[in-house]
């Protein structure tokens, strides 16, 4: 029976899924800049070959999101995000071991980072699913806030600190810092002593049956439809933004690499101050109301960026980011929570993996389009049609049954009614 508290931090067994939490999320930042170094500086690879580290690493949830979500509602969470943990742990850590004996190659580096990109489906689904199931469902705000705070440091150091790993210890040694932090994950998953109950897996189920439930449940629940349309096109516009904002710093604005990284860092850091807030904020207008503004607020930031120039105009990318970068935190953390609360425990991987399936699928054409649009129309003017396609993202919300919701139900029978 769990103990009501007034805040997580009094719950131990909490407090260790946010320590294992923030390590793997650190890990996975380390791996997004060692994992390119170490294929560049041992193997020579190509721009292409580098590439496809990427797409390998993100391919996994295309392909396997919505069976391991069916997957996932018939297992116990706790072993799956500790077999995640550990496999990740392993297929990175051999990757240092070949480069010290020579035996490194192009093919060993891409099946690691495929077995890592397939491991960290397992972990994604299984963690959003845990969580309602460790905590109480007042506390599901507060919980994704201080988890989205994990998420959003280690973006904002992650990648700093696999540079400076790669930097003084070479890049295969980074690799093996990175390998050593989903093993401590693990340790700390390992020392959660909250019993989760064994799940009850029907055998006459086919998995194509348990996909098409999850699917159903979805989309005929008139929030969690708003709520995956509202993300994926959100996810989509912001996609086609993000693929040619580099290219507009650099060749329009005409920006030096280390004022590019300087100026694309500020909104990791509204993202920052989002996820330390979102809780008491929440508290204070409900989660409804946040969540609507929230939404607005991502496209009103991404529409100020068209309006980036040199000198003091450079300030509405770093004001737009600011903005984009909160409202996406909050939102998200907010979101979650809702999806959390409104679904049946025996649904809840399922309903994940299917809303981040949408949000996944949906980024690589979004990409394609940003640099078609620029290409045709050029830059600026596809920054305001992504801007504009973001804040239209909002009608999906706005019109949806949360106008008339200020908060969460925390009643049990409330997960069921769509």
């Amino acid at each position: 029976m769990r103990i009501r508290r007034d805040s997580l931090w009094g719950d131990r067994d909490f407090r260790r899924l946010l320590v294992a939490d923030g390590l793997s999320q650190i890990g996975a930042r380390i791996s997004f800049v060692a994992l390119p170094l170490l294929a560049l500086a041992e193997l020579n690879a190509s721009a292409f070959q580098v590439s496809m580290l990427v797409v390998l690493e993100t391919a996994a949830f295309l392909v396997l999101g919505l069976p391991v979500g069916a997957w996932c509602d018939g297992w116990r969470n706790r072993p799956v995000l500790l077999i995640a943990d550990v496999g990740r742990a392993v297929a990175l850590g051999s990757l240092p071991v070949a480069a010290v004996f020579g035996v490194l190659t192009l093919g060993h580096l891409y099946a690691a980072v495929a077995i890592t990109g397939i491991l960290t489906v397992f972990f994604d689904v299984a963690h959003q699913t845990y969580l309602p199931r460790l905590v109480e469902r007042a506390h599901l705000v507060e919980g994704n806030s201080k988890l989205q705070a994990n998420i959003s440091i280690a973006e904002v150091s992650g990648p700093a600190a696999g540079g400076l790993l790669v930097q003084w210890l070479t890049a295969p040694l980074a690799i093996v810092a990175d390998a050593l932090s989903f093993v401590w994950s693990a340790a700390w998953l390992r020392s959660i002593k909250h019993a989760e109950p064994q799940r009850e897996r029907r055998t006459d189920r086919r998995l194509i049956s348990e996909i098409q439930e999850g699917l159903r449940f979805v989309f005929a629940h008139r929030l969690l439809r708003a709520i995956a349309c509202s993300g994926a096109s959100v996810v989509f516009f912001q996609a086609g933004s993000i693929a040619i904002t580099i290219t507009f710093l650099t060749v329009d604005i005409g920006l030096t690499p280390e004022k590019v990284g300087a100026l694309t860092s500020v909104g990791p850091l509204g993202a920052v101050a989002a996820a330390l807030t979102t809780g008491a904020i929440a508290r204070r207008v409900g989660q409804a109301r946040l969540m609507r503004v929230a939404i607005v607020g991502i496209g009103a930031g991404m529409l100020l960026v068209p309006l980036t120039g040199p000198g003091p105009h450079l300030a509405w990318f770093a004001v737009g980011g600011l903005i984009s970068g909160f409202s996406l935190v909050a939102l998200n953390i907010v979101e979650v929570s809702f999806r959390q609360a409104l679904c049946p425990d025996h649904l809840m991987s399922r309903m994940n993996a299917t809303i981040r399936f949408m949000f996944r699928a949906t980024a690589p054409f979004g990409a394609l389009l940003g640099g078609v649009s620029a290409t045709q129309l050029g830059m600026r003017p596809t920054l305001w049609i992504t801007g504009a396609g973001v804040l239209l993202s909002s009608a999906w919300l706005l019109s949806s049954p949360l106008r008339h919701v200020r908060d969460l139900p925390l009643d049990e029978d409330a997960t069921v009614r769509p």
